[in-house]
């Protein structure tokens, strides 16, 4: 077997004729590469050694046709001009010839013949080497010829055109270097969009698209382009398309993603949103568009009838949300087979595919050298081998000299990439992928002093990829590096994210992965490894090879496999499989190296990778993925149906969360038999399928849509069973963890806690047998493997794995929400202080804590004599947090005393800290299990976690006898006998609400737990809802009042958008993190504000002792039926169940007395029906005498948005006399004027007054009672307010009138989003 090829290899030109009469006066001009072995010297035109590599590239499409030819010329593609090295290509002859104006000719499909001379053809050679254009002394030409697509391009464009026209959405699952930019715009053209944007995630490559919108639409003069930095503005692309014209918009998502119009901070793009787009591009669709936020942006910008195409190479996460007939594939075994087909196919003409370089994948069994890095998972810890000490350098120094050592040993034997001088030419710039920053530095330093490394120009650019400005500066620090002429240098890059996506270093051969684990996502790994296969030609030497070195073989393998299998849409493992994975091994070999061996994998073992592949994606995806269901889905009979309609009803039909793609999903849920049946019958034109063949299409089809209708109603269930599965406790997994006995590892409490609420037992039996028991199992016990090999680890680490599993656990809903560990953090280092494991926005772990102090806190609540109590934990992160702290100032007083803490004496200190410091209260004996686990492991230290029985009902009948069982050392912990323990703090994330047996109404139970906390410990610290400070919700009235003028309380945060917390749950109001601390004065809340500057525009409105415009609010239900007629009071009993409120839908309940037709003393009433605004009228003597019916007034909606401060009130107006509001409205004023209504109109459009509003309204409602902060005005012409003004001229008058700064107006202008 062959080892590494160079990777830039000579390329030569030839000129041959075939002898026979078709051919005649015709020579073909084509191009090759030539050999390694060709020695110092460059071979002259015509020699041996030239015609030799040119007919065996003539011979490959020349000898299956039985042609015979004549070799006319060769020589090598590189010249020296001005004393500089150049080079040229067969496609530059053509272009010199055609623009002679010698004749193209077409044989069989190749078209690059030309009907000249030999001679000819070598002037045209010369002519390219002194630079002319043309053999002609006439002028060249500019005319622009359009761009000829490949045929796998023209067929992304018309399947998606044909697509387009009975669907809204089309996936590219294309590979890098597809063309993906020049074939979306000409989707754009082919269809005649009138308004096209394209939104990315990376903002840099708005040039390329500029570019290639040159290319695309050179012969459309009505085409326009613009972006915030090329072509036209946006205002002008809007002028120009109601002048008829088209254009395509450039956006990036972080601009998009900042505005107010989706829970942005800044008042930007409304009219970008505003906009009817006809087709959105969504380029790299796998980056930045799964966040609530990318979310939120596609959302405004997709209409009903936009088409949207999403771009990418690696859409793993993606797939799951298209139909197969919505993704279109091209993928690199399909490029490679390409490159090797079109030789046969075109009669050797230039091959579009010959630039992009072969990949080969080497892989170093580390772990197997250095068997201390590597677990039980058999993936090699990077992080650990590479991690540094606090003065920067190595832990595991000799380690890591060895692994130097072994790169670089001097032997010609030895096929490690950088062992002698051939394998150094060949690896000579290359990207060297590490875990973190701090290892890129001290790497960087090494390699300074190393001999063989030390002579390669080191570039160190380690940084997240997130920051297109830093990833430009890196760019260029490498292209620096390697300069001008890459023979002339050697470099390395040093990277642990920058410059492996959007970004290309046409010179790089190899990229090293030397980070990451068994479960790096595929997309991240094939977009780095394919980093390196950008085209390079230099020198007249083309790049053909490129290599990627990995030294986590099992690592390699699961990734690759599942690329492998995800691309080509694979279900489970068959015939159809081994062919996949045989056909991308033959294009991408993967090749083991072991001692002085080459070995390749074989099919079998990537098989066997992809189950575990497989394993791993349903663990991953917290349980969301297909391969957890077996074909039982594929048939349901009716009876079976109606139980899964039942489940719906119960728990409802759930979305998935976004995720990586499933490996079998894709399959549209068939079996392979189905699968390969609907693809032949869908290969068939419609006209031609018989009416048999039509009716089996529709069956295929329907059975598929059943699956993914199944798996989304059993979601409900399954994500919730990961952390069970965890938590678990077993005496023989093999025979427990089945999915037979899932139900019997959980006890009945517990099952009702965390299982969808009517999901009983019994009814989960019913639905066991739709899961593959095997998926189940494996996947189970993969879980429970990762939290035991934690336990393997230093307690940091430890923390760190077990964040990483709890990451991959859903959200299932309001009463189950778990706190991610980035909440944790962000709560509890925001109150408490401590040893925080993010960095300071909270969005990335730390690889070291840091430190967060807060005086007279910190040190009181974390030291080793210190109780702290969780109130009502779920998943024991909130004791992890407090363990650690605990624990770490036990380690830094062992040091004093002893010096340097050996990891057996750390692991004693850990359990000290569990055993005499964390206490632990949970409402369900799975919830301790949990909890358990999180604080010890699988080892049998001593947790105090204990189970409350009925913990809820306890709290709400006997607090007392609650905070009584929780001081109890002797009855309720058992430790002691002391009946009043001192607790130092209590924490957590209590329970939220239940829901009351009868009406299924939800009453909320938060504030009794804070209440009880507040009793027990001198400290309280929880994340609640946070409706109780604006006086808002369920909690009892006097409660709120009670917290809001308690002069210890405070709130630390406040999230009016609860998502930005819990991810997927919507709190309405948002969130809260209050701290109690009974020995300090804080100043009562009064009012609570979001903000700081809230508090200085209210005091300065209060300053001027007005009214309240809460004087002139008539609340929504203040219309009402005049039930002191007898009649009347009958028709209100019968129809109405009693009620004489004018309900939002009255026109639904009493069409026959609500008519569109207005009727002699009739008076109009405005409400909705059928989801739309709408006036009817009734009979004036229905209803009782209202103050502002017969007046003028403004209508606005009781409720609309979120309560997020800022929110535009959804369509106020002007309410005419005789018309009268159902309880959707609210209405302001009984004007005698309609002047005075639209000065009201006016004020309640101002900043000013929504900001003021914004005091009070936290959820989506604004009764009556939270305009009482917003102060009246005069609305007459007597005003101290020229109402004639525009609503932006009364905002700077209101400014003016009560004294506001700068930064004050500034703080309306930026939050408050512009009504007109």
């Amino acid at each position: 077997m062959a080892t590494f090829e160079s990777s830039l290899k000579p390329r030569l030109i030839y000129v041959f004729a075939i002898a026979d009469k078709q051919h005649e006066g015709s020579l073909k001009i084509g191009e090759t590469t030539l050999g390694d072995d060709i020695g110092a010297a460059l071979p002259p035109s015509n020699s041996e050694i030239l015609n030799q590599a040119a007919k065996a590239r003539i011979d490959q499409y020349t000898k299956t046709a039985g042609i015979s030819y004549e070799l006319l010329h060769t020589e090598l593609t590189f010249y020296i001009r001005g004393g500089q090295i150049c080079s040229f290509n067969d496609k530059q002859v053509h272009n010199v010839l055609e623009r002679s104006g010698v004749k193209r000719k077409e044989f069989k499909g190749a078209t690059e013949w030309y009907s000249c001379d030999l001679e000819t053809v070598k002037r045209a050679i010369t002519a390219i080497k002194e630079g002319k254009e043309s053999l002609a002394a006439g002028e060249v030409t500019h005319t622009e010829n359009p761009i000829i697509l490949r045929p796998e391009q023209k067929n992304a464009v018309e399947r998606t055109l044909k697509q387009f026209r009975k669907g809204n959405q089309m996936l590219w699952n294309a590979k890098m270097r597809f063309g993906k930019t020049l074939c979306a715009l000409r989707v754009a053209k082919e269809m005649g969009a009138v308004r096209t944007i394209i939104i990315t995630h990376r903002p840099v490559v708005d040039a390329s698209w500029f570019e290639d919108f040159g290319k695309t639409f050179y012969d459309r003069p009505e085409w326009h382009y613009g972006s915030h930095n090329k072509g036209e503005s946006f205002a002008s692309l809007q002028r120009l398309a109601s002048q008829g014209k088209k254009y395509v918009y450039f956006a990036s998502m972080q601009d998009m993603r900042g505005s107010k119009e989706v829970g942005g901070k800044f008042d930007k793009n409304n009219e970008v949103f505003s906009t009817t787009w006809d087709l959105v591009i969504v380029d790299e669709a796998h980056e930045g568009t799964q966040t609530e936020l990318g979310k939120a942006v596609l959302e405004q910008l997709i209409g009903k009838n936009t088409k949207t195409l999403r771009l990418s190479g690696t859409p793993f996460n993606l797939l799951d949300d298209h139909k197969e007939e919505e993704v279109f594939t091209w993928d690199y075994v399909m490029e490679q087979q390409a490159k090797t087909d079109w030789e046969i196919n075109h009669l050797g003409d230039v091959n579009p595919y010959a630039s992009l370089p072969a990949i080969h994948i080497y892989t170093y069994d580390l772990g197997r050298l250095m068997s201390a890095y590597s677990d039980e998972e058999k993936a090699f810890n990077f992080r650990e081998f590479f991690r540094t000490r606090e003065d920067g350098g190595f832990v595991h120094e000799k380690d890591i000299d060895h692994f130097l050592k072994l790169l670089t040993i001097d032997d010609e034997d030895s096929l490690y990439p950088y062992s002698n001088d051939k394998f150094r030419q060949i690896s000579r710039h290359a990207l060297w992928i590490l875990p973190g920053v701090k290892a890129a530095k001290a790497l960087s330093r090494k390699l300074a002093e190393h001999p063989v490394f030390g002579l390669f120009n080191v570039v160190n650019v380690a940084g997240d990829g997130d920051d297109e400005e830093e990833s430009r500066d890196a760019l260029d620090l490498v292209n620096k590096a390697i300069g001008d002429d890459s023979d002339e240098s050697y470099t390395i890059t040093l990277s642990c994210g920058r410059l492996t996506t959007g970004v290309s270093v046409r010179p790089w051969t190899g990229v090293f992965m030397m980070a990451g684990s068994y479960s790096t996502s595929a997309a991240g790994y094939m977009q780095t490894i394919f980093r390196v296969q950008t085209p390079y030609t230099h020198n007249g030497r083309m790049k053909t090879d490129c290599y990627a070195f990995d030294f986590a073989p099992d690592r390699t393998l699961r990734v690759l496999a599942e690329a492998a299998k995800v691309s080509h849409k694979a279900g489970k493992q068959t015939e159809g499989d081994r062919k996949i994975l045989g056909d991308f091994l033959n294009f991408c070999p993967i090749i083991a190296i072991d001692g002085g061996q080459m070995k390749k994998y074989k099919v079998e073992t990537m098989l066997a990778q992809l189950k575990r592949a497989q394993i791993e994606k349903v663990v991953q995806d917290g349980f969301e993925n297909g391969a957890l269901y077996n074909d039982e889905l594929l048939k349901l009979t009716e009876v079976e149906l109606k139980e899964f309609d039942d489940l719906k009803g119960i728990i409802g039909k759930t979305k998935a969360m976004p995720k990586p793609g499933d490996i079998d999903i894709n399959r549209q849920g068939l079996t392979n038999e189905q699968y390969a049946e609907k693809e032949q019958l869908e290969k068939k034109k419609k006209k031609d399928l018989t009416p048999e063949e039509k009716k089996r299409l529709d069956e295929l089809k329907a059975k598929g849509d059943q699956r993914r209708e199944a798996i989304s109603i059993l979601r409900g269930i399954s994500i919730r069973m990961p952390l069970m599965l965890y938590g678990a406790e077993m005496m023989d997994e093999d025979k427990e963890l089945t999915i037979d006995n899932f139900a019997n590892l959980v006890d009945n409490q517990s099952w009702e806690e965390f299982m969808p609420r009517g999901v009983t037992k019994q009814v989960f039996r019913r639905f066991k047998r739709y899961y593959d028991p095997d998926i189940f199992r494996e996947a189970g016990k993969r879980i429970r493997e990762m939290a035991r090999m934690a336990d393997k680890f230093t307690v940091e680490e430890r923390i760190a794995r077990l964040a990483s599993i709890f990451a991959t656990f859903r959200n299932p809903d309001k009463e189950t929400v778990l706190t991610p560990w980035r909440v944790v953090n962000m709560h509890l280092g925001d109150s408490l202080g401590g040893y925080c494991f993010m960095n300071e926005d909270f969005t990335s772990p730390l690889d070291i804590p840091r430190y967060i102090e807060h005086k007279g806190v910190t040190s009181e609540v974390f030291h080793p004599r210190s109780v702290i109590l969780e109130i009502n934990s779920k998943s024991g992160l909130y004791p992890l947090y407090a363990a650690y702290n605990i624990y770490r100032t036990r380690i830094e007083e062992a040091r004093e005393r002893y010096g340097e803490i050996n990891r057996t004496t750390a692991l004693m200190l850990w359990d000290r800290s569990l055993e005499e410091n964390i206490f632990v209260v949970c409402k369900t004996p799975m919830a301790r299990y949990i909890t358990m686990r999180t604080l010890r492991g699988f080892r049998k230290t001593k947790v105090h976690a204990e189970y409350y029985p009925d913990l809820i009902e306890s709290i709400t009948t006997q607090p007392e006898s609650v905070v009584n069982m929780l001081r109890s050392g002797k009855r309720f912990w058992k430790i002691n006998n002391d009946e009043n323990m001192k607790i130092d703090a209590i924490i957590g994330n209590p329970p939220y609400q239940v829901v009351v047996e009868g009406n299924g109404r939800s009453k909320p139970v938060y504030h009794l737990f804070m209440d009880l906390a507040c009793q027990i410990s001198q400290r309280v610290s929880l994340i609640t809802p946070a409706r109780y400070l604006f006086n808002a919700g369920f909690t009892p009235t006097d409660w709120n009042s009670k917290m809001l003028n308690d002069e210890h309380f405070k709130v630390v945060n406040y999230k009016a958008n609860s998502t930005e917390v819990f991810p997927s749950v919507d709190i309405k109001g948002g969130v809260a993190v209050m701290y109690r601390d009974s020995t300090q004065k804080f100043g009562k809340i009064g009012v609570f504000k979001a903000f700081p500057e809230l508090n200085q525009i209210a005091s300065k409105v209060e300053k001027l002792h007005e009214k309240s415009l809460v004087e002139i609010v008539y609340a929504e239900s203040s219309y009402r039926f005049d039930t002191s007629k007898p009649e009347i009071e009958r028709l209100v009993s019968d129809r109405l169940n009693g009620d004489k409120k004018i309900i939002s839908n009255i026109f639904d309940k009493l069409p026959d007395l609500f008519t569109e037709e207005q009727r002699p003393r009739a008076i109009g009433f405005y409400g909705r029906t059928k989801g739309g605004r709408c006036f009817r009228y009734a009979d004036r003597k229905l209803f009782e005498k209202h103050p502002n019916l017969d007046k003028y007034k403004v209508i606005v909606p009781e409720s609309n948005g979120s309560g997020a401060i800022g929110e535009v009130l959804s369509t106020p107006l002007i309410g005419e006399p005789l018309i009268g509001v159902t309880q959707t409205f609210l209405t302001i004023g009984a004007f005698d004027t309609r002047a005075e209504a639209e000065a009201c109109l006016k004020y309640v459009k101002t900043k000013f007054a929504r900001t003021m509003l914004g005091l009070l309204k936290a959820t989506q409602h604004n009764p009556k009672e939270t305009w009482r902060l917003v102060p009246l005005q005069d609305f007459t012409a007597d005003s101290d307010i020229d109402w004639s003004q525009s609503v932006a001229d009364i905002d700077r008058q209101l400014y003016r009138k009560y004294g506001l700064e700068e930064k004050e107006i500034a703080f309306i202008e930026e939050k408050v989003r512009a009504m007109e």
